[in-house]
């Protein structure tokens, strides 16, 4: 052995040197253990048997599922604990439903199939005879599972990986129809001719142009809002402006947009274009506009266009003008879809 000390090299036999290879003796498979289920008949039953339990509990998961999906009716009289007992029970279907097949499955490999170890060279299958025994390998593999022996555990696995996907195709049928045109669309259009007022959000009272002060900013909501009974917060999240007013010279606007506002006033969809939160912050001395959530900044003299934050397109504009009687109407409908994000969005 080398002297550490003074730096000279360790010759001991545990070193092997240039052009020698230092061999060690194949120390093989270690020795097979039985398990209990391997020598006791009555513990390989009790074992499938316990198998064949978990994969029956994996099947009333899922079931629990499919009643508290179906049987508990959520409508809008919902209360509360309606909802969390559905939710509780959902979790629970779920949990059981994949928690037994995968315990099952487990506990089946480790107490009844073969755990022998084998090793063999592993070499491309290129004859007939090849083919034959690689055939023979998955037959061996089929067998050794003793699904073909263990009638129970084989028609309760089926069972329960029959109905796994059910909870699974419940939840994707209940995403709703196509969404087709209605987002495109929001309760600011004209009906039958008439054009709708805007109001104030939230008690729905109409506004008139005189209302409207320079640097005031009114938060508006389309004319019969209150009076929905199904779907208003649908539409109150498509349909809900920011009503401001300017000084005229103020305002940069593009060709085709002269009639879009009155007088320096203009409405804008409050709904951020980045991830949809509503952008309630009004700066009257810059005349900036900012959503909270991320710091999306609009500038409302040039049609909102974004001047800093996430947000990538202007705030939607709401074409207003002002009726005989002196108050604000919609001329249209958004000409574009409000909200962060669109599949058929066109905008440059």
């Amino acid at each position: 052995m080398g002297n550490h000390s003074d730096g000279s090299p360790q010759t001991g036999g545990a070193v092997a040197t240039a052009g020698q290879t230092e061999k060690f003796a194949d120390p093989g498979l270690p020795p097979h253990r039985l398990r209990l289920a391997d020598t006791d008949p009555r513990a390989a039953k009790r074992a499938e048997r316990q198998v064949t339990i978990l994969f029956i509990i994996s099947v009333i998961g899922t079931i629990v599922f499919l009643v508290a999906y179906f049987a508990i009716d959520l409508g809008s009289d919902s209360t509360i604990p309606t909802i969390r007992l559905q939710n509780i029970l959902l979790g629970l279907g779920t949990t059981f439903a994949m928690l037994g097949i995968g315990t099952g499955i487990v506990h089946w490999a480790k107490a009844l199939m073969p755990d022998h170890e084998v090793s063999e060279s592993r070499h491309a299958i290129s004859s007939e005879e090849d083919r034959v025994a690689a055939v023979k390998i998955v037959d061996d593999i089929i067998e050794e599972t003793g699904i073909k022996r263990r009638p129970l555990i084989r028609n309760t696995l089926i069972g329960a990986l029959a109905l796994a996907p059910l909870p699974a195709l419940a939840v994707f049928g209940d995403l709703g129809p196509n969404a087709n045109d209605k987002l495109r669309h929001t309760m600011w259009a004209p009906k039958n001719g008439k054009k709708v007022r805007l109001t104030r959000d939230p008690d729905g009272t109409p506004i008139k142009a005189s209302d409207v002060t320079i640097g005031s900013a009114f938060h508006v909501i389309p004319e019969g809002l209150n009076d929905l009974t199904e779907g208003k917060l649908n539409e109150k999240a498509k349909a809900v402006v920011l009503l401001m007013r300017l000084n005229p010279t103020d305002l940069h606007i593009s060709p085709g947009r002269e009639s879009w506002s009155y007088n320096g006033i203009v409405a804008y969809s409050k709904i951020c274009t980045h991830v949809g939160c509503p952008v309630a912050l009004y700066e009257q001395q810059t005349h900036h506009l900012l959503c909270p959530c991320h710091q999306s900044t609009f500038d409302l003299t040039h049609e909102c266009e974004v001047i800093f934050g996430p947000a990538s397109r202007p705030l939607p504009q709401l074409p207003i003008e002002v009726d005989a009687d002196g108050y604000l109407v919609a001329t249209s409908d958004f000409h574009e879809p409000v909200g962060p994000s669109y599949w058929e969005r066109e905008y440059s």
